[in-house]
């Protein structure tokens, strides 16, 4: 999470959607920032409705806005199952190592789901109590130029993403029936992409 007192913003950082690399090119201009221990700096727009933005507000002062990054969740899902495929977890309760992408997403789709599998929902990340979208600027990943746009007209300066954290290659194919679990299940998830990319 970083935020901008001058330009009135928080950047909420959806992980696996570029916040890596949003961040290193945003820390120099933060006024505050959370970037460890993951669970914090991943602070969901709920959790700093509630918790943070009472601090950092002035009474009767212009609240901050929110701005997020959501992925496409097929794309957002595979990169998941990459990313826990690493070497350096191998054998651990969240490792995908030799998994393939139908028990990935089974498992998420469980509840509870099991620890290689428990990586939230963007939705839900964006969303209040009752699944109302809190965030106040949207972007898609994969028109990560828009959300660049937005942040250097916004803070007045100019950005230079570098590529971080990148999910290691992966067969990542799965199963008409599972896809179309998936898409059931997680309709929330569909329907905000779709919001979007219209």
């Amino acid at each position: 999470m970083l935020l901008f007192w001058k330009a009135k913003l928080v950047v909420l950082a959806v992980p696996k959607t570029g916040t890596t690399a949003l961040e290193e090119a945003l820390l120099p201009h933060a006024d505050a920032a959370i970037l460890n221990p993951p669970e914090k700096k991943h602070l969901t727009a709920r959790r700093w409705r509630t918790q943070l933005a009472p601090f950092f507000e002035n009474k009767g002062a212009r609240p901050l806005q929110t701005m997020a990054v959501i992925r496409e969740p097929v794309d957002w899902l595979k990169s998941w199952h990459r990313y826990r495929a690493r070497p350096e977890i191998a054998g651990s309760p969240a490792s995908t190592a030799g998994m393939d992408f139908d028990s990935f997403v089974t498992g998420w789709l469980s509840d509870p789901e099991p620890e290689f599998a428990r990586v939230g929902r963007q939705s839900r990340f964006v969303s209040d109590a009752s699944g109302q979208v809190i965030v106040d600027h949207l972007f898609r990943y994969e028109a990560l130029d828009e959300a660049i746009a937005f942040l250097e007209d916004r803070l007045k300066c100019r950005l230079n993403l570098p590529r971080r954290n990148v999910s290691p290659p992966a067969d990542t194919n799965f199963s008409p029936a599972v896809e179309a679990r998936l898409r059931r299940e997680a309709a929330a998830d569909f329907a905000l992409w779709d919001s979007l990319a219209r």
